[in-house]
């Protein structure tokens, strides 16, 4: 079993993890940001947990000419206030702002954006770092730095990149509880 702490990094999807997802749509300005239900809650718990909270997220509507890179930066300068309010710290944000036809390396599933925040935070091992995301290419994302994987999802998905499906963010917490206690 393994044993989280101050060691291990925190990796978040944002559309649909840490606010609402739109379906069929883009958060493109902070009127429409809503945070997930919970998220506030459990992130405060977690900034005592983990060492490290990273948040990496595809934005294509900056590649659809739907919004721009200034409207996202207000997105999260706002987002991180509001967390900072609360007390809570994210240490990076990092975004592909690519199609998924551009056939990026930032984009995940791909890694680049792991990369870049390695580049930022040299001492993160991604072995020691979980990934809680809510679709499949979250999950292969983390498989490929060799992160732990949680699946947010309503139903409980089967699928070789998922080590873990969950609910809620109580789920979470108390995954994270058995895993906190886990063998040294």
């Amino acid at each position: 079993m393994i044993k989280v702490n101050k060691e291990w990094s925190l990796l978040l999807d944002r559309d649909g993890v840490i606010n609402i997802k739109l379906e069929n749509d883009y958060v493109k300005n902070w009127s429409e940001f809503r945070p997930t239900i919970g998220i506030i809650n459990v992130l405060q718990k977690l900034s005592n947990v983990f060492g490290r909270i990273l948040v990496f997220t595809n934005q294509q509507g900056i590649g659809k000419g739907i919004m721009t890179e200034n409207d996202l930066a207000v997105i999260h300068q706002n987002m991180l206030a509001l967390f900072e309010e609360h007390h809570i710290k994210i240490d990076g944000i990092y975004y592909c702002p690519h199609l998924e036809s551009d056939d990026c390396v930032c984009r995940k599933p791909r890694a680049g954006l792991a990369v870049s925040a390695v580049d930022d935070f040299p001492e993160i091992d991604f072995k020691k770092s979980i990934m809680l995301g809510d679709s499949i290419s979250d999950m292969e994302f983390g498989k490929s730095i060799k992160a732990t994987t949680i699946m947010l999802s309503s139903e409980p998905i089967d699928n070789v990149f998922i080590d873990y499906n969950i609910k809620s963010f109580d789920e979470l917490l108390s995954l994270l509880s058995l895993l906190t206690l886990g063998d040294e």
